[in-house]
């Protein structure tokens, strides 16, 4: 996590951003402030995220940097996968959310400026299938989808010239030489055609030497034609021998294929590859699975020290011993029947081991005949002319004709000693079975023997001892290689020793004098620095009294000259003032009644004898409300009265009017009864 903040610390002090933080303070930062420094990074990378976060809605926000996030292809840590956390974690400005992305962006900000370019033309606009179906919108969305083909294209021409290496300033500078050369030329034409003039019949022998420059082209074009054709030539003839080399290995193949070789050889392979699948490839594939296992041990165990080593090699002794003592004892009891048995197991473990090694040395010659034929393969690829034809030069021609002769009496061994290999493989094949067969028939015998005389499970014993001692053998036979190996090591290592004191002796000669001079030069630093120091320290001093000088006298001259700003004003207010007075004066004194007018306390004047009569007609005014306020209180009781009196009248009326109707109803209906 310090890394982390300290990568972001130094790309954010850097160019374009020049925030000059520590550790510190961007530790400190609010949450609010460090989003603004994530959306002046995102601004960075896309200038539409230029904005103030203050004056967005965090909804807003947040949704904004989410949008242009997941267009840079920015996926949030393991922690962080959830979506409404890492919403939550933005809106509030969390760090664990903010510091991930600010390393993530700052890591990479030239290409996701590329991103953020490309996205603004690529990221297609999403239209909805039912608007589709109109056919101008439709063909204005496919007119869209051509023209961000286009773009696509045009930008991948654009980095390709500018990755190809060709600026335009350099061919602005070939342009311009190309120019001057081409003046240059203009001039010396004109010379020379000015000094031809003179000469007689010049105009002929401009004709014949330009027919001499027009012979020398095609001569040089029908020279490289022929050199063309020959190579062609060569190249068939070539072409020709390899074809048939190989009829001629195809015929002799023929010839020796008769039903039965190729039946032997087809058993003679499925046999190979039974043993490597059943018997070889098993045991590697055990042997790596235990060296695994053992890694993964070694690896979960804790860091052994000195006293666990030594006692291992302790237990690693005592085993030692042990497998002595019962390989002495073994010895001790020569049983002719042991023997016997020994004999065929020796002769059946060297058997097993040379099957071994020829299954090794034909795994890697299928190696190397898979990668002969993966580099001709590659070969034939590269060296194909326009036409599909192979090109071969000359000298690479001969470096592989004499290598093909080298490789072809190589063949010709090799497969001479793999018929050989394979013949006594069949025969040792054969012995084997036989062996086992005797083996078996012996163990049988062995068995009932061993039963008789009541050792049962003697001679397995014996085996597993056999096979610890051929173990220990093998042991002994790779410390005795690795003990060589290591004093040849050391004797390699002691010379290479010897050989680079050789080497540096005149460097240390001259390190040494290099030393004294740099424990002088050191010492003379050493004093210099003490006196820069001193110096240093002593004008510091004084920088910082004079900085205390300077700031209380700016404080003292910014007071005087807020004092000064003051006092002008106020004595700007008071000369007006009494511009004004003397104004007033001059009026009032003046004999003019129009200028007397004018005058400040005469319209003062008016006005309060306007406002005094204004005030003595509402006091009459509030003096006739008073007297007349209870006349007027009774007078509007009585007219509310009246007014209840009028609406009881009109209720009584209106009851009135419903009896006269339905009276009148009544009466209708009964003189309709009489008539009926």
């Amino acid at each position: 996590m310090s890394e982390q903040l300290k990568f972001i610390v130094e790309q954010l002090n850097k160019e374009p951003f020049r925030k000059n933080f520590n550790l510190i303070t961007f530790d400190s930062l609010e949450p609010m402030q460090l989003l603004q420094i994530l959306n002046d990074v995102l601004a960075e990378i896309d200038p539409k995220q230029s904005i103030d976060i203050r004056e967005e809605m965090p909804e807003q926000t947040v949704k904004r940097m989410s949008s242009l996030l997941g267009m840079l292809k920015y996926k949030p840590p393991g922690t962080l996968s959830d979506v409404s956390s890492f919403r939550q974690g933005l809106v509030t400005g969390s760090k664990p959310v903010v510091h991930p992305i600010l390393h993530w962006l700052l890591q990479r900000v030239a290409e996701l400026k590329k991103r953020a370019y490309l996205a603004r033309f690529l990221v297609k606009l999403e239209v909805p299938t039912e608007f589709l179906l109109d056919d101008v919108i439709n063909d204005t969305y496919h007119q869209y989808e051509e023209l961000v083909e286009g773009f696509k294209t045009y930008h991948k021409e654009c980095e390709h010239l500018r990755n190809s290496g060709f600026s335009t300033a350099e061919i602005r500078r070939d342009i311009n030489a190309m120019e001057e050369e081409k003046d240059q030329l203009i001039k010396r034409v004109e010379r020379l055609k000015k000094r031809v003039e003179s000469v007689s019949n010049h105009q002929r022998m401009l004709e014949q030497a330009r027919q001499l420059r027009v012979e020398k082209e095609r001569e040089e074009s029908l020279t490289h034609q022929k050199q063309e054709q020959k190579n062609q030539l060569f190249q068939a003839e070539q072409r020709l021998l390899r074809l048939q080399q190989q009829l001629k290995d195809l015929r002799q193949a023929a010839a020796d294929a008769t039903p039965d070789s190729l039946m032997r050889r087809l058993e003679e392979e499925i046999k190979i590859n039974t043993y490597m699948v059943t018997e070889k490839l098993p045991k590697e594939l055990e042997g790596m699975r235990r060296t695994v296992q053992c890694m993964q041990k070694v690896v979960s165990e804790p860091a052994m020290g000195q006293g666990d080593l030594q006692g291992m090699e302790d237990k690693i002794k005592a085993v030692d011993s042990q497998i002595n003592q019962l390989i002495e004892k073994r010895m001790m009891r020569n049983d002719p029947i042991d023997d016997k048995l020994t004999l065929y197991r020796q002769q059946a473990s060297i058997i097993i081991r040379k099957k071994e090694t020829k299954a090794e040395e034909l795994q890697e010659a299928r190696e190397e005949l898979a990668a002969a034929e993966r580099e001709l393969k590659q070969r034939g690829s590269h060296g194909q002319g326009p036409h599909g034809e192979e090109v071969i030069r000359g000298d690479e021609l001969k470096r592989l004709v004499a290598k093909l002769r080298s490789k072809g009496t190589i063949y010709k061994k090799k497969r001479q000693g793999i018929a050989e290999l394979r013949a006594e493989y069949g025969v040792l094949q054969r012995t084997e079975e036989i062996l086992k067969q005797r083996h078996d028939t012996i163990q049988q015998k062995l068995q009932t023997v061993e039963a008789e005389k009541g050792i049962s499970g003697y001679s397995d014993t014996q085996e597993e001892l056999e096979r610890v001692s051929a173990i220990k053998s093998e042991l002994d036979e790779k410390k005795g290689r690795t003990l060589d190996d290591m004093s040849e090591m050391v004797k390699k290592l002691n010379s290479m020793i010897v050989e680079k004191k050789s080497a540096l002796a005149p460097i240390i000669k001259e390190l040494r004098s290099l030393r004294q001079r740099r424990v002088e030069l050191s010492q003379d630093y050493e004093e210099k620095k003490a006196q820069y120091e001193s110096c240093a320290a002593g004008l510091e001093s004084n920088r910082s009294k004079l900085e205390q000088e300077v700031k209380a006298l700016r404080e003292e001259m910014a007071q005087k000259e807020n004092r000064y700003h003051y006092i002008n004003a106020m004595s700007e207010i008071i000369e007006m003032q009494i511009q004004r007075a003397a104004e007033e004066m001059k009026a009032y004194v003046s004999s003019d009644l129009q200028e007397k007018k004018k005058a400040i306390r005469d319209v003062y004047m008016k006005n309060i004898a306007e406002q005094e009569l204004l005030g003595k007609k509402l006091r009459e005014e509030q003096k006739i409300v008073r007297e007349s306020h209870s006349v007027n209180m009774e007078q509007m009781k009585m007219w509310r009265d009246l007014e209840q009196l009028m609406e009881c009248k009109r209720q009584c009326f209106i009851k009135a009017q419903n009896q006269v109707s339905i009276g009148q109803i009544i009466q209708e209906g009964g003189e309709d009864r009489l008539v009926l």
